[in-house]
């Protein structure tokens, strides 16, 4: 199951590279899942198909269950990070001895993770409508109607992405200059991140 890239990820770490190396191990006993390096961390995945992701902030490390929203939670271990992830949900460990302490539940955790995946079980996502429109937008997509039509051409991830960023401020002049920050963006067909 050993991955150079990961290898070489966990001798670069700065921080919880024990942490690290403890969960990496926990993952590999499962034996079914294949390591590689995705978004720049470990991922662990099933036949091609995201399962379980390894990674540190600031303040703890964390495994992030992909499908984590459908997973059973016995524990109450299961975080949802924000408001706005649907899907996924962390395990977050502020040092060894906690990841130590939760050995049995994190094999039982990533078994079910795996059983999920090999279902094909789907986390039922918001639909781009679901999500506030600022009436921000609306104006400057009733100022500009090429505005619009490029919007309604992105990508639904895209578009929430943006409808998330724009939402997000408190204050309107605060929606209206990010609207007019990624008005180019969006005429060129890019993302957020793009």
């Amino acid at each position: 199951m050993s991955n150079d890239k990961v290898d070489a990820f966990l001798e670069r770490a700065k921080s919880w590279q024990e942490e690290f190396a403890a969960l990496r191990e926990i993952i590999a006993a499962s034996g079914d899942l294949t390591e590689d390096l995705k978004w720049g961390q470990p991922c662990y995945t099933l036949e091609g198909r995201n399962v379980v992701l390894m990674h540190g902030f600031k303040e703890y490390c964390a495994l992030l269950f992909f499908k984590g929203a459908l997973m059973q939670d016995p524990k109450n271990l299961l975080i949802q990070q924000t408001e706005n992830v649907q899907a996924a949900r962390q395990i977050r460990f502020k040092s060894l001895a906690e990841i130590t302490k939760h050995k049995t539940a994190l094999k039982s955790y990533i078994k079910d993770a795996i059983a999920l995946e090999k279902s094909g079980a789907k986390v039922e996502l918001k639909k781009t409508a679901e999500f506030s429109f600022p009436e921000e937008l609306e104006h400057a997509m009733d100022d500009q109607p090429a505005l619009r039509t490029a919007f309604e051409e992105l990508t639904p991830g895209r578009q929430r992405a943006y409808l998330l960023h724009f939402s997000s401020a408190k204050q309107a002049k605060t929606r209206i200059a990010r609207i007019e920050k990624s008005t180019q963006r969006i005429l060129d067909g890019k993302g957020l991140d793009d």
